[in-house]
C-alpha cells in the first residue's frame, strides 16, 4: 500500500451510566454467569435519554486533545463512522463540525456498521496520499442502547455505547499505513439488520421495529471463516508474516468469536486487544476503545505492527495493517 498519512493521535469516550449484567438479570431472563460464558461482556455503558451518538464523539474528540495537545482547528475532514446517527440529515459529522467550531472542514458519515472504523480510517488515508486532504478526523460512535430490544434476552445482552477517534495527518516520511484487505456479502446482510424505511431485504420480510435483529448463529459462523482469511490476505499484502504482528485488534464482537478466530488464524490471543468485557459490542467504537485501552496501559509500544480488523453488519469486512507511531 502507497501510504502518506500517519495516525497522530487517539481519543475516545464512554457514557457513564453503566449496566452490568446483574442489570440485565433484573430486565430478562439471563444471569452474569450465562452472559460472561457466552460473551465474556461484564458490563456496558449507557447513554442517557439526551445524550446521542454527536455528544459522544465531540467528548471522544476533546479527550483525544487533552491526551496528546494537539489542535483540529485545520482539520480539513471530518469522517463519522455510524450506524446510529442523531439525524438522517445533517450527519453526525456536520453537527461533530459545529459542536467543535472547525470552519473549514468537509464533513461526512460512513456506514459501515461494526467495520466502520476500519473502514474510515482505510479512505482517509486515500484521501489525504492522494493529496485531496491533509488531516482527518476519523470517528466511531455509536448509541447502540437506542435501538436495542431491551426484551430480546439474545441481543441485548450484547451492546453498549461509546465513540473513539483516531487524527490521520499528511506524514510522507513515518506513514502508518502498511496494507488493507476488504470485502462484504451483502446476500448475508439479512443476518444483521436495523429495519428504516424498507420493510423487506433479499425479498424476505424484516421484523420492521427499528430495533437490532441479529441471527448470531450466521454472523457467528460467517465471522469465524472470513476473518482469519481476511488476516491473510492483510498479511500477505504487507509481505510480513503473522509471527511479524505484535498486536491482533478485532471487532469486539464477542469474546468465544475472537477466541475461534484467533485460533483459525494462528494468532496468540494473548497478543490480541479488545473492549468488551467494560463496554460491550460498540459496532464501530470497539477498535479505537481497545486501541486506546491497549495505548493506557503501556502495551502497545512505537513502531509496533497491528493488524486491526473489523467486521460486521452488510456482511461487511475490513482489515488494515498499521505501524503505530504516534507523534
Amino acid at each position: 500500500m502507497h501510504s502518506k498519512a500517519r495516525i497522530t493521535a487517539i481519543g475516545s469516550y464512554v457514557p457513564e451510566k453503566i449496566l452490568t449484567n446483574q442489570d440485565l438479570e433484573k430486565m430478562v431472563e439471563t444471569n452474569n454467569e450465562w452472559i460472561v460464558k457466552r460473551t465474556g461482556i461484564k458490563e456496558r455503558r449507557i447513554t442517557d435519554k439526551a445524550e446521542f451518538t454527536s455528544d459522544l464523539c465531540v467528548k471522544a474528540v476533546n479527550n483525544l486533545m487533552d491526551r496528546s495537545n494537539k489542535s483540529i482547528d485545520d482539520v480539513d475532514m471530518i469522517i463519522v463512522c455510524t450506524l446510529t446517527p442523531d439525524f438522517h440529515t445533517p450527519s453526525v459529522a456536520s453537527t461533530v463540525q459545529a459542536k467543535l467550531g472547525i470552519k473549514n472542514t468537509g464533513a461526512i458519515d460512513l456506514n459501515a456498521a461494526c467495520a466502520g472504523f476500519t473502514y474510515g480510517l482505510h479512505i482517509a488515508n486515500g484521501l489525504i496520499t492522494s493529496g485531496l486532504n491533509r488531516k482527518i478526523l476519523v470517528i466511531g460512535g455509536e448509541t447502540l442502547s437506542k435501538i436495542t430490544d431491551y426484551s430480546d434476552r439474545t441481543t441485548c445482552i450484547l451492546f453498549g455505547d461509546g465513540a473513539g477517534v483516531a487524527l490521520v495527518e499528511y506524514d510522507e516520511e513515518q506513514p502508518s499505513f502498511i496494507s488493507s484487505h476488504l470485502g462484504s456479502d451483502g446476500e448475508a446482510g439479512i443476518n444483521l439488520y436495523c429495519s428504516n424505511l424498507s420493510s423487506k431485504m433479499n425479498d424476505q420480510e424484516l421484523i420492521h421495529n427499528g430495533m437490532i435483529v441479529q441471527n448470531g448463529r450466521e454472523v457467528y459462523k460467517w465471522a469465524v471463516k472470513t476473518v482469519p482469511k481476511g488476516m491473510q490476505e492483510v498479511v500477505a499484502n504487507s509481505k510480513m508474516k503473522i509471527d511479524d504482528v505484535d498486536w491482533f485488534v478485532p471487532h469486539s464482537a464477542n469474546l468465544r468469536m475472537i477466541e475461534s478466530i484467533c485460533e483459525k488464524s494462528g494468532f496468540s490471543i494473548e497478543n490480541t486487544l479488545y473492549s468488551l468485557e467494560d463496554y460491550g459490542n460498540t459496532s464501530s467504537a470497539t477498535i479505537p476503545l481497545a486501541l486506546v485501552k491497549g495505548y493506557l496501559e503501556g502495551k502497545i509500544q512505537p513502531g509496533d505492527k497491528l493488524l486491526l480488523y473489523g467486521f460486521g453488519g452488510g456482511l461487511a469486512h475490513c482489515g488494515l495493517m498499521i505501524k503505530w507511531n504516534l507523534g
